[in-house]
């Protein structure tokens, strides 16, 4: 385009008071991404993560049985209820022969995940070794293992299951996808290959499963979640980085597609502690890149109980503190100084005024408004403040 004629162009500008201003159509919903300063506050989560996702009550009580597996982030959440005294059944002493115990967190993709539901259920077994353990060894079709897994899956009422990666290496004649690589001694370049699986393998992954426990645990509720812990490499040729964008994204559509598609059967839910560790607190990992500190996996964790657990005899008392939790999580991202835990740790007053008395706390003013804001919430009389 030559630049008399570029110049000729008339660009349309419109302002509230201009006579050709209209306003856009929203929708029904309109739910902004929030400022960095709208994430530095007690409700955050909740507000800008959870809306949407959150069940209408608590279902977990101390007698719910649930059982988690898949990724490893699987095993914090099991770590952690178990802990609190919930009824985590892959933790106990008499499941530990069950590959979803033992292996679970190596059940990183959708199909092998299936698998087992498979297997346990409608007693399919594969023509060739697909399961092994994190040393190269064998993981056979054992009877005994197979029936404790189907006992683990018949008394479950709410599966938390755990995708990882879209990545996958199959045995070319059959179709049949591996826990992970092959071992060394047994690969052959002629059938053992590798691809990324696509959303729509997916997706049927994620239905059949969804399918196969409303067959045999009618009543037991699903949630899905995502992993937010990264490829440590990948396969193609290409960088670990954008591989590990795929892979997440892949999985991410596939889940949002069958939760779309199920939602009002009202028993499949999603928990978005993906999106919470990598947009809340962004980069909340260790110089490893990923694997995220303690704090925020206990506030994930926290936030987990108290949206989906119901207490102890009615009682929050011995629940951990999760506000302060969130503070230790926003430190230990880097999000706000490390002083914040440090005066919030003293439980006094004076430490917290001292704190704002400062001129200055963060870089940023809509930031700083909201952590002052924040900071005020720990005092003991916080409505006078």
């Amino acid at each position: 385009m030559s630049t008399r004629r570029a110049s000729a162009l008339k660009f349309q500008v419109t302002t509230k008071d201009s006579a050709d201003f209209r306003t856009w159509f929203r929708g029904e919903y309109t739910n902004g991404n929030p400022h960095l300063a709208h994430l530095l506050s007690e409700d955050a989560v909740d507000k800008y993560v959870l809306h949407g996702w959150k069940p209408e009550a608590p279902v977990i009580t101390p007698e719910t049985q649930i059982t988690a597996f898949g990724s490893c982030f699987a095993a914090n959440i099991s770590n952690y209820l178990s802990q609190r005294n919930y009824n985590v059944l892959n933790k106990d002493r008499n499941a530990k022969r069950a590959y979803v115990v033992g292996c679970g967190e190596g059940m990183v993709n959708s199909f092998v995940i299936r698998q087992q539901f498979e297997w346990a259920w409608e007693g399919k077994v594969f023509d060739q070794p697909l399961w092994h353990g994190y040393k190269a060894e064998e993981y056979g079709y054992d009877a005994e293992v197979q029936a404790t897994t189907k006992e683990i899956f018949d008394n479950t009422d709410v599966f938390i299951l755990t995708f990882g990666l879209s990545e996958i290496w199959y045995d070319e004649p059959t179709g049949n996808v591996f826990w992970r690589t092959i071992p060394k001694e047994s690969y052959d370049p002629e059938r053992h290959k590798f691809r990324v699986s696509t959303v729509e393998e997916n997706k049927d992954n994620l239905r059949a499963i969804y399918d196969l426990i409303r067959k045999h645990r009618p009543d037991a509720k699903i949630i899905y979640t995502l992993s937010p812990i990264p490829l440590l490499a990948t396969f193609r040729n290409n960088s670990c980085i954008t591989s590990n964008s795929v892979s997440k994204s892949v999985l991410r559509v596939a889940i949002d597609e069958v939760i779309r598609e199920k939602q009002d059967e009202g028993v499949l839910h999603y928990w978005p502690s993906y999106e919470i560790i990598t947009d809340v607190f962004r980069q909340p990992y260790k110089p490893d890149r990923r694997h995220p500190y303690e704090e925020v996996l206990d506030y994930i964790m926290m936030l987990f109980e108290k949206t989906w657990c119901i207490p102890h005899d009615n009682e929050e008392a011995d629940r951990p503190d999760i506000k302060v939790g969130f503070a230790k999580a926003l430190v230990a991202a880097r999000l706000v100084p490390g002083v914040i835990t440090r005066v919030i740790a003293k439980d006094k007053d004076h430490a917290i005024n001292r704190l704002l008395a400062r001129d200055q706390i963060m870089d940023e003013p809509k930031s700083e408004r909201s952590i002052r804001r924040f900071l005020k919430s720990f005092l003991k009389d916080a409505d006078a403040a």
